[in-house]
């Protein structure tokens, strides 16, 4: 485990983007709970590499979701619903995961709905540099449909609790904090539960970034 500033972990997480050596884009998946802290990340991941010369595809598990009615047959607040119902994994691997791997031919989109305007999004078809870097944040990216399709793993980690108190400050404005809390304790806490006992992310992922202080995070390579 080691510790450091904000800056080290971003040259450490860079460094790691820069190892990886293939022919097609470097695939990279930040996974984590809802409010770790894992599109604050994916963003200041993306601009150092950016620094660095790198092209740099920014890309959302939030804009590979289904319609609003086909995301909620369980209920609003059912955690098997969470995990089950709400993204369109076959989107994603066909517009933007696969044609970035091997055997792609590089033109990809970014995303497919607004989940919003809970609408159809049709973005121009872009064609990927081959030493490009896709810069991919979300929830349950290391499940068995998506797993083999990552380069790079990052999984970031903050206890439930914070991710609630997160929340709460971040959604203040648009929803009722008793209304921001159930959903947390009833839909994503035991959403991520089930994803970790049944996946058990953190055993396949080759990053583990702590994030309980975002000032003074820490990170470990697990042993794989």
């Amino acid at each position: 485990m080691e510790q450091g500033t904000r800056d080290e972990l971003l040259g450490r997480l860079a460094g790691a983007v820069g190892s990886v050596v293939l022919g097609h884009p470097t695939r990279v998946a930040v996974d984590g709970p809802p409010a770790a802290g894992k599109t604050t990340l994916a963003d200041e991941l993306a601009v150092v590499l950016r620094d660095q010369g790198r092209a740099v595809i920014r890309a959302t598990i939030d804009d590979f979701v289904f319609p609003r009615a086909r995301r909620y047959p369980r209920g609003e607040y059912s955690a098997e619903g969470c995990y089950f119902d709400a993204h369109d994994h076959d989107a994603l691997t066909r517009v933007l995961l696969d044609p970035l791997g091997p055997g792609g031919d590089r033109r990809f989109q970014p995303a497919v709905y607004d989940h919003i305007a809970d609408s159809v999004l049709s973005p121009p078809v872009m064609t990927a540099p081959a030493n490009a870097v896709l810069v991919f944040d979300g929830v349950f990216l290391m499940r068995p449909e998506l797993i083999d399709r990552w380069d790079l793993r990052i999984f970031v980690s903050t206890a439930f609790d914070t991710t609630v108190d997160r929340a709460v400050i971040r959604e203040c404005r648009a929803a009722a904090r008793g209304d921001v809390e159930r959903r947390w304790r009833e839909r994503y806490i035991p959403s991520q539960q089930l994803y970790f006992a049944t996946v058990r992310p953190t055993d396949h992922v080759d990053i583990v970034v702590h994030n309980d202080e975002p000032g003074l995070p820490a990170w470990e390579t697990p042993a794989r």
